[in-house]
């Protein structure tokens, strides 16, 4: 059985090997002269201003969580949906659409509670 990814594996290996190797060849046998300017951190050819560590806004997160659940709510329902009259054909048409049902639930929940902290108020 596993005999059919040998191929697979060796090729994997292989290609580990190489990436392994090309980066330990650089690191020893490329240059290495660092000074002030090379290590100082690069923002659009400007020096930077204030640290790189600050924060950032908690609509940022909000945003991000509103994409995601539309997103997994994309690739989960749309198979679904494309495969549903096969799924009424089997019989099995009310309880696929009950799971997804539910799945949709906890979706909007996500959304509602982000819709709660504000996450769709753009100023």
């Amino acid at each position: 059985m596993f005999g059919d990814f040998i191929p697979l594996f060796v090729m994997i290996a292989l290609a580990m090997g190489l990436a392994l190797t090309l980066l330990a060849a650089a690191t020893y046998l490329g240059p290495d002269r660092p000074s002030g300017t090379k290590t100082m951190p690069y923002e659009s050819g400007m020096d930077p201003v204030g640290s790189a560590h600050e924060r950032y806004s908690i609509k940022f997160y909000l945003v991000a969580m509103i994409f995601i659940v539309f997103d997994v709510e994309v690739v989960f329902m749309w198979p679904w949906a494309a495969s549903f009259h096969s799924f009424i054909e089997s019989g099995a048409g009310l309880g696929v659409t009950a799971v997804v049902g539910l799945f949709g639930l906890i979706l909007l929940v996500g959304l509602l509670y982000d819709i709660q902290k504000g996450g769709l108020d753009f100023e």
